[in-house]
This record gives C-alpha cells, sequence and structure tokens, in this order.
C-alpha cells in the first residue's frame, strides 16, 4: 500500500461520537415530513441498539446509512483494479520547466490489459502503471482509438488483481449516483461520489486537442474528475464501468472544472472489443477529409450558390473508400493550394439531421457500423441531390 493509502478497517470496529446537533445527527434523524409515531420508533429503535446515550450520539457503525455502505463496498471492490498511469514524455514535445511525466488513470478489464485515454500516452516515451497496493510495473501500448481518446495498455509479469466489467450507460437515469477512482493531482487511490446529470453534445464539451472526434455524446457528472483522474473508472452503484473519466468543463484554463465529462462505457466497450479483434475500431467513416464551410471564402461560397456558411465541403475522396464507391465528388486546388470553382460536394445533412460543420458529419456517420448505409444531403453544382452511402470495414494502414 502506498504512503498516505487509507487501510481497509472493519467499519464494526470504528467508533465516533458526535455533539446531538451535528450533521450526521441530522442525516441520521428522519425527516419532519414522517408522522411523529414513526419518527419516535425509530428513536426508541436506536436508543435500544445503545446508538443514543444521554443526549449525545455514538454510532456504534462508522456506516450509517445504506448509502455510505453501498459508496464504501464499491469502491472496496473496484479500487484493486484501478492504476495510476505514468507517460515519460519524448523531448521534442517538452518545453524547458515541463515536468516530463504525464500522469493519468486506468483499470484493468482483463487480467493483463488495461483501459486508459489516448490523450495519456499520446506523446509517450514509456508507460508505466502502478497497481493500488505501489507495485510498480512496464506497460506497452496495445492499441488506440483517438477517435473516442481512448488506448489499451498491456502489462507482463504481474496479474490484474481485480477486473471490472462494463455496465450499460445508455440506461443511465439523471440523479443517479456515479462513483469515480483515480489519481487527481498524483493522489492515488481516490475515492469520488456524485450524480449522473445528463448526455451532452460534443458541442457543448469544446476540446482542442482534435480528440474525441467521434464521440457522439457525453456523460457529465457532479463526480470530480480533475487532471489525473483521465482514463480512470465511472462506476455505477452496482459496481460496473459505465463511463470512463476523460476531461472536466471549466470556465477557463485557470480555474479547475467542476463538471466531470466523461466517455459512454457502451462506446468504450465496443471500440475494446474492435482493438482487440481487428485492430481498428468499426465505426462508420466516409473515408473522405472534410473542410468547414464557414472557413471558406464568402466569394466561393457565393459562387457555389451557397448562402449559409453550414456544412462541410468535401475535399478529397481516395480511391476504394466509402465515398469514391457512392461516387462522391471531392474539389480542386491550384498550385498555391486554394480551392477553385466548382467546389466538390458539401454535406448540409446526415440522415436528415443538419450539419454545421465537418464535426457534425464525423460524429453522426460514426454512430454507425460497416455495412449500414447512410444518407447525405448533398448541395452539388446548385441543386440539392440525396446520395445513399454504404459504410465500409476500417482496416490497419
Amino acid at each position: 500500500m502506498t504512503p498516505g493509502t487509507p487501510q481497509p478497517t472493519d467499519a464494526a470496529e470504528l467508533q465516533t461520537e458526535v455533539p446531538a446537533t451535528s450533521t450526521q445527527t441530522q442525516i441520521a434523524r428522519p425527516k419532519r415530513s414522517f408522522a411523529p409515531a414513526l419518527g419516535l420508533a425509530l428513536l426508541l429503535s436506536a436508543a435500544v441498539a445503545g446508538a443514543y446515550v444521554t443526549g449525545r450520539v455514538t454510532a456504534q457503525r462508522a456506516l450509517i446509512t445504506p448509502d455510505e455502505i453501498n459508496t464504501v463496498e464499491v469502491a472496496q471492490n473496484s479500487i484493486q483494479a484501478v492504476v495510476r498511469v505514468d507517460s515519460r514524455l519524448r523531448k521534442e514535445f517538452l518545453q524547458p520547466g515541463d515536468d516530463p511525466i504525464e500522469v493519468g488513470t486506468g483499470f484493468f478489464y482483463k487480467k493483463d490489459l488495461i483501459v486508459t485515454n489516448y490523450h495519456v500516452i499520446q506523446y509517450q516515451e514509456s508507460v508505466s502503471v502502478t497497481l493500488s497496493n505501489g507495485r510498480r510495473v512496464n506497460a506497452r501500448i496495445e492499441g488506440v482509438d483517438p477517435g473516442i481518446d481512448i488506448a489499451i495498455l498491456r502489462v507482463t509479469g504481474v496479474t490484474a488483481p481485480k477486473t471490472l466489467s462494463f455496465g450499460q450507460s445508455a440506461r443511465l437515469i439523471p440523479g443517479q449516483k456515479l462513483i469515480s477512482i483515480g489519481t487527481p493531482l498524483r493522489i492515488q487511490n481516490f475515492v469520488g461520489a456524485g450524480i449522473f446529470s445528463v448526455m451532452v453534445s460534443p458541442r457543448d464539451v469544446p476540446r482542442n486537442d482534435n480528440l474525441g472526434s467521434e464521440i457522439g455524446q457525453y456523460i457529465t457528472t457532479t463526480t470530480s474528475i480533475q487532471p489525473g483522474n483521465s482514463g480512470g473508472p465511472l462506476l455505477d452503484s452496482r459496481g460496473a464501468v459505465v463511463g470512463v473519466a476523460d476531461l472536466n468543463a471549466a470556465p477557463s484554463g485557470l480555474i479547475p472544472g467542476t463538471i466531470g465529462i466523461a466517455i459512454p462505457g457502451d462506446l468504450v466497450k465496443q471500440s475494446l472489443d474492435d482493438l482487440e479483434k481487428i485492430g481498428v475500431p468499426q465505426r462508420g467513416t466516409l473515408g473522405v477529409t472534410l473542410v468547414d464551410l464557414e472557413t471558406l471564402d464568402p466569394a466561393l461560397r457565393s459562387l457555389a450558390g451557397l448562402n449559409s456558411s453550414e456544412g462541410a465541403l468535401i475535399d478529397e475522396v481516395p480511391a476504394g473508400s466509402a465515398a469514391a464507391r457512392a461516387a462522391l465528388r471531392g474539389s480542386l486546388r491550384n498550385s498555391k493550394d486554394q480551392f477553385l470553382a466548382p467546389l466538390g460536394d458539401i454535406i448540409v445533412a446526415v440522415d436528415g439531421q443538419r450539419v454545421q460543420n465537418s464535426f457534425d458529419v464525423i460524429r453522426i456517420v460514426a454512430a454507425k457500423r460497416p455495412g449500414q448505409t447512410v444518407t447525405l444531403r448533398l448541395w452539388r453544382n446548385k441543386k440539392s441531390v440525396d446520395v445513399k452511402v454504404t459504410l465500409l470495414r476500417r482496416t490497419l494502414q
């Protein structure tokens, strides 16, 4: 056990004595809305158990409420599966005075495989993980999925003391309790608790690292997710992984965010299965490069007969891609790399959903799987046309 790590303690051995006006006492008491007889019955019951003594409360157990008991049980049953991830950064990505170690979190989902965030190990020179008991071992990258900011690490010479299983993030209910375990501010085995709030669009979670472009929705939570938590599990009250901690929402770079942001567990589970079986994620892709329409010269948009800046221009259409098979048209550029008129196809909607930019196109298409078909509403030669595209299986480059 690392220094400062709480030692598991039999709750029955702990006794706490607090004034009857304390917060603990108020929590233990029934609500005022209960019938007086019920409140008296509970008080008498506690007295018989020896909980109330001469006007003061002596808690015979450290854990008083069922929710406390559940939180502790989930934490104690899960913490051995959670590891600290240390990524030593390559020199070319360091500035003078920078800490060469990027610290994050991960967790065992199989006996020798660990999930973490891709951004934790993105610029690594070497990676090591520290188990909950303080043992440190080297790890290597087994697979990566920058599209949802996920990576898999493999360890040798050690077997997971515990593994975590995935639950169903699609069934989360606003107000439902969530528990995080991680390494915020390099404090290992840190347990946080909060609730699930709402699923939000990536538009509400701006990122500047060009990762996670294929995440359709994020989990938001009041559970603390701070630097160092990245890659750690977000657990429900059954101890199942329903999300992977990713970042927090902060009003500025100078103020720590108070809203935790996590990747839905259903999406992570699907990615892990793809990475293990195929080596690359199998979310839908058109295979093209896109340019946000709003970045084009207004005069060029006008020549194309457009009066809106919403949409994504198709730039390049690689041979053999799903877009090429559907005969989508790319754009031409001159020797100065400037677009030429007429422009290529412009995507303005996917499966009936209006798109504002290329990010919208990518995330909507990514929700599909190979073999499925998407309908693109295109602006082509100053006319609106619909084209169906059958998505192809991704392959290793």
